[in-house]
């Protein structure tokens, strides 16, 4: 899934028209030297996803190549399992890639993400364990696929354990990227990682739902009256709109929790948070827009809304001591 708020690494579900796969975004390079390597993960992530370009824009130049790399192996990942033509190939593909992952981190890496991947784990001490969460966020979805389960959480509880996985990491892996492993802003990286994966799941209900998959927690929909016959409608009922009226406010919630990591995080990392953030919150605010109905229409934000967020971040980036990069280009 991508949340119009971030370059998420987590793509929720399918829609008619499909986004080219990362095999597809760049030809595959022969040659196994960390120069081809690390262009290939710039191409994966700079034409897939055209917020990838504007957040490492807010970043130090040193680290645009870690956050390439990071992406192009999560992109890959999740394309294993969206892209398969059954659940079967999914797990056997996944099953290749992980032992992939374990190569590289032992220093063998044998693919050309993992050959960019590997170096950036060298340079920066990144850990596997990560990377591993975030290939067990897709064997889950994979699984549920195979089992042909809709509603896959029966509560919240179980809807965070399964951002810990799919959308946490993301966080954790940037902050670690500048040495950052203190728990307090692990712990406000996660809430904010959280928020955007649960705004982007209320976001894409009926993308989610044609791909078979629903991330409401059972029990509120249970507690609302809204059954799955109702996410297939071409507008939201009352009661699911009620329904994403508290999930949203839930988001927030995770949102708020998050938000003073944009103070105290690395100073170089700082602008990018604030965008994510803001981001984050102006989807919220256009489900709320929308009326809490994401059948008739996805909600998204505006190309000028992007630029005034990411404008606001720029600024705040020259007055942050210590931090200043170069410029957008």
């Amino acid at each position: 899934m991508s949340a119009d708020s971030l370059p998420s690494l987590h793509r929720s579900g399918q829609s008619a028209q499909r986004d080219p796969t990362a095999w597809q975004l760049a030809p595959l390079p022969a040659a196994g030297d960390l120069a081809t390597a690390e262009a290939f993960c710039r191409d994966v992530a700079s034409r897939h996803y055209e917020n990838f370009t504007v957040a490492t824009r807010l970043v130090h130049p040193r680290l645009r190549q870690h956050l390439a790399n990071v992406y192009a192996f999560a992109r890959w990942s999740d394309d294993l399992v969206d892209e398969a033509s059954s659940p079967a190939e999914a797990a056997r593909d996944l099953a290749a890639w992980r032992q992939g992952l374990e190569a590289c981190f032992a220093g063998r890496p044998d693919h050309p993400v993992y050959v960019a991947l590997a170096e950036t784990a060298r340079q920066t001490g990144l850990t596997i364990e990560p990377f591993t969460d975030l290939l067990d966020a897709f064997e889950e979805d994979r699984a549920f696929d195979a089992a042909g389960v809709a509603v896959r959480y029966v509560d919240r509880d179980a809807v965070v354990a399964y951002c810990r996985r799919s959308a946490d990491p993301v966080g954790r892996i940037v902050l670690a990227l500048e040495g950052c492993r203190d728990a307090a802003l692990v712990a406000m990286s996660d809430s904010i990682c959280t928020g955007l994966q649960l705004v982007n799941f209320w976001q894409d209900i009926c993308r989610d739902r044609l791909a078979g998959r629903v991330y409401l927690p059972r029990d509120d929909m249970h507690r609302h009256g809204v059954t799955e016959a109702m996410l297939d409608a071409p507008r939201a009922a009352p009661p699911l709109r009620e329904l994403l009226r508290e999930e949203v406010a839930w988001a927030r919630e995770r949102f708020d929790a998050g938000a003073p990591l944009a103070n105290v995080a690395p100073p170089v990392l700082r602008p990018a948070i604030g965008m994510f953030l803001a981001g984050g919150r102006a989807v919220a605010d256009a489900i709320e827009r929308a009326g809490f109905d994401t059948l008739a229409r996805r909600p998204t934000v505006g190309k000028w809304t992007k630029l005034r967020l990411a404008a606001r971040a720029w600024w705040s980036l020259q007055a942050t001591p210590h931090a200043a990069v170069g410029g957008p280009s």
